[in-house]
C-alpha cells in the first residue's frame, strides 16, 4: 500500500479527532503513583566538558522524567534510561547523564552531549523516545545513527543504542543498530508526536546551560 501525503493527512485528522485529554495525560501528566520512587534525576549544576576518554554522555530532553514520563508508545523513561546505560556498561564504558534545556531538537541535544563527552560521543533522547547517536566533530544536523520513528523503538533497541555508542567511543566501527520500518507508523502517530514535541518545547529555556544529572533507580 502506498502512503502518500493525502493519506497521511486523512489518518492524522482522524487521530486528532480521537485524541482526548486522557490519551495525552498518560505521558505528559502522570499521576503521583506513576512517578513515585521509579526514577530520580538529581540536578548537579552546570554540566562541564568531560576529560575521560571512556565516557559516553547522554542528553535528555527538557521534559524527560519530569513533565513526561513515558515514550510515545508507553515505555517508561526509567526503562529507556536503564537500557541505554546498561548497553554502555556492557561494553566496558562509563556514562554521564545531562539535561539539555535550550532546545527540544534531538539532533542538537545529541550534539551537545557529544561536545561535552570526553570520548566525543553522545546520545540524545527526546521525551517521546526519538534518539540520536552523535559525534562531536559532526555538524549538529549530521549524526552517526538516527532513530527517528520513536513508535518503533523498543527496550532492546535502546540497549543496542547504548552498546553502539560505547563502541564508537572505543574507536570501533560497529554495524548500525537495526531499525524497524513501518509505513503506517508515521500517519498513525504523527498527531500525538507533534503534540508531545510541542509540550516538550514548552519547557525549553533559551540560552540555558546543560545541567548534570545524578540518576537513581528504585
Amino acid at each position: 500500500m502506498d502512503v502518500n501525503d493525502a493519506l497521511i493527512r486523512q489518518i492524522t485528522e482522524e487521530v486528532i479527532r480521537r485524541i482526548n485529554d486522557k490519551d495525552i495525560k498518560t505521558v505528559i501528566a502522570p499521576s503521583e503513583s506513576d512517578n513515585l520512587g521509579k526514577l530520580k534525576l538529581i540536578e548537579l549544576g552546570e554540566a562541564k566538558k568531560g576529560m575521560n576518554s571512556d565516557e559516553v554522555v547522554i542528553a535528555l530532553g527538557p521534559a524527560f522524567g519530569r513533565y513526561q514520563t513515558k515514550t510515545i508508545v508507553g515505555i517508561p523513561h526509567e526503562d529507556v534510561l536503564r537500557e541505554v546505560l546498561a548497553g554502555i556498561e556492557e561494553e566496558g564504558m562509563k556514562s554521564r547523564v545531562i539535561r539539555v534545556l535550550d532546545t527540544s531538537d534531538v539532533g542538537f541535544m545529541a550534539h551537545e552531549a557529544a561536545s561535552l563527552s570526553g570520548s566525543g560521543i553522545g546520545i540524545g533522547i527526546q521525551s517521546k523516545g526519538t534518539t540520536v547517536i552523535h559525534q562531536k566533530d559532526l555538524a549538529p544536523l549530521d549524526n552517526l545513527e538516527l532513530f527517528p520513528q520513536a513508535p518503533l523503538i523498543d527496550r532492546e533497541t535502546y540497549r543496542a543504542i547504548g552498546k553502539n555508542a560505547a563502541k564508537y567511543a572505543k574507536g570501533e566501527s560497529p554495524s548500525p543498530v537495526p531499525v524497524k520500518n513501518d509505513q503506517m507508523a508515521r500517519p498513525a502517530y504523527q498527531a500525538i508526536a507533534a503534540i508531545l514535541h510541542i509540550k516538550e518545547t514548552e519547557h525549553v529555556i533559551p540560552n540555558a546551560k546543560p545541567i548534570g544529572l545524578q540518576v537513581e533507580f528504585k
